[in-house]
């Protein structure tokens, strides 16, 4: 499976899922998602001010402005995603790719921090949400 896969809260218990009403007409599970200023969700791309979580499944055929797709909203939720580097624990990287294919990359605009050092490539990196980067975690 490409994209983000929820595997733990810092915080301990369930993951808090919310559905919110979208802006585009496919996403896959594993997508980002960010909040526009209508509080509507659109495809996560790196740079973004307002990440609000990841999608939760495949979606299809969705009428943007009224169909609705399920975000795990957790602003400590850590994540595993296929990336072919090296990482090392505390790193800084951005989101990047196109729906069904997101990944991590090399950082400029520290959306995620790597919570554990990969063993192996071929391990899965370990992310989670860097403060001030998702919408539940920035000072007001």
């Amino acid at each position: 499976m490409a994209g983000f896969e929820f595997r733990y809260k810092v915080s301990g218990g369930p993951p808090t899922v919310q559905s919110i009403v979208t802006t585009d007409t496919a996403y896959k599970k594993g997508d980002t998602v960010l909040i526009d200023a209508l509080s509507r969700a659109s495809l996560g791309v790196s740079g973004s001010a307002t990440f609000i979580g990841v999608c939760l499944a495949d979606y299809a055929s969705l009428t943007a402005g009224t169909s609705k797709i399920d975000v795990l909203v957790d602003p400590d939720a850590v994540f595993a995603v296929t990336d072919a580097n090296a990482r090392n624990i505390g790193a800084t990287l951005d989101v990047s790719g196109a729906t069904g294919a997101q990944t991590v990359t090399t950082s400029s605009n520290k959306e995620f921090v790597v919570v554990n050092t990969k063993a192996a490539a071929s391990d899965k990196t370990l992310v989670r949400w860097n403060v001030g980067e998702h919408l539940l975690n920035k000072a007001l």
